[in-house]
């Protein structure tokens, strides 16, 4: 049997200061967690409509409160936030934008293009 305890150990996350790179990463997997949760929620107020004028009106009272837009507003963000990394991605298996000026370049655009297209699309809507 070895002996393991003379094993240096790998340091520990608060060593490490976070990088753009390691941040949207861990915010892409976060966001596909919250846009599967809010799918339920979109699909309740859709249920909701099939339902009749009653549950509808229901859904949308809790929907339509303050919280229930802050809600929708941050799964709004989520949803163009996975989307457009979605796309950085494909563009990495397409092997382009590797280099590190490139990603992060790439990683900015996909924030800002998030946040752009999340009050573009409620000040449209």
């Amino acid at each position: 049997m070895k002996n393991t305890q003379n094993r240096p150990m790998s340091p520990h996350l608060q060593i490490y200061k976070p990088q753009i790179t390691s941040v949207l990463s861990i915010l892409h997997r976060g966001t596909g967690i919250v846009l599967a949760v809010g799918t339920l929620l979109v699909t309740y107020w859709l249920s909701a409509l099939a339902g009749g004028v009653e549950t509808f009106n229901a859904a949308n009272a809790i929907l339509g409160s303050f919280l229930g837009k802050v809600v929708l507003f941050g799964w709004t963000w989520a949803l163009f936030y996975h989307l457009s990394n979605g796309i950085r991605h494909l563009m990495w298996d397409t092997g382009f934008g590797f280099d590190l000026p490139t990603v992060y370049l790439s990683g900015k655009i996909v924030v800002g293009a998030s946040f752009v297209l999340t009050v573009l699309l409620w000040i449209v809507a």
